[in-house]
């Protein structure tokens, strides 16, 4: 109880090292304080609705890739279907590669911590102040790694893009303009950043909010698709 009363804030914790109890302070990263307030390493694996999080942040960028492709090579071009064919290679190395970065290193799976609330992502809003004038800063990543994770992701998504996609659209593209034939990759530039923000400002909120997402996306897009074949 004394242990609990003397480390204030949710995220707070106090840290074992060689067998000697640290101060109150920020849990190392894969790390989240118990109910004792003592830093205890995260072993879990993640949930089913987990796994559906990082399948729905990882389908953005792909299906985003997809749409600009198609919306600047329209008619003018065959090479669509290879560019998505290459947009989905794109995304899978980036993928695999993240899943093989992350804790356990070298292995296509993850250990977690458990998402409980949340204010689980937004633990810099979160940092005590004991005596109301000395913050005690504990700010910390309490999901790990579903919000590193997808920023890590969308970084190789975009390095393999560069790296792959100008040679493949030059070579490929030859119906279109010099300059239309990069507008699939210029849109990419932009998305990217947005995408980057979205994560990083309301993940949280994607978190709990993204099933209902697509299931709005989903009827949006079916009744546009049904409207515009009555029309033809």
């Amino acid at each position: 109880v004394a242990m609990t009363s003397t480390c204030p804030g949710l995220y707070c914790g106090k840290s074992l090292f060689n067998g000697t109890i640290g101060e109150c302070g920020v849990c190392p990263r894969g790390e989240r304080a118990n109910l004792e307030k003592m830093c205890q390493k995260c072993t879990g694996s993640p949930e089913l609705y987990d796994w559906l999080y990082l399948g729905f942040m990882a389908m953005l960028p792909l299906v985003l890739h997809w749409f600009f492709i198609e919306w600047y090579s329209g008619k003018k071009s065959s090479s669509a279907v290879l560019q998505h064919v290459t947009a989905l290679c794109e995304c899978s190395m980036a993928a695999i590669i993240t899943l093989l970065l992350n804790e356990p290193v070298g292995e296509l799976t993850i250990r977690s911590c458990r998402v409980e609330m949340l204010s689980d992502w937004y633990t810099m809003l979160y940092n005590p102040s004991p005596d109301y004038i000395t913050t005690l800063h504990c700010t910390q990543e309490a999901v790990f790694p579903l919000y590193t994770m997808v920023l890590i992701y969308y970084a190789f998504c975009l390095v393999l893009m560069m790296l792959l996609r100008p040679l493949l659209v030059k070579k490929i593209a030859c119906g279109l303009g010099k300059t239309d034939r990069f507008k699939s990759i210029y849109a990419a530039l932009y998305f990217f950043p947005i995408l980057t923000v979205l994560q990083a400002v309301g993940g949280g909120l994607l978190y709990y909010a993204f099933p209902y997402i697509i299931l709005v996306l989903s009827l949006v897009t079916l009744a546009v698709y049904m409207s515009a074949s009555e029309i033809q």
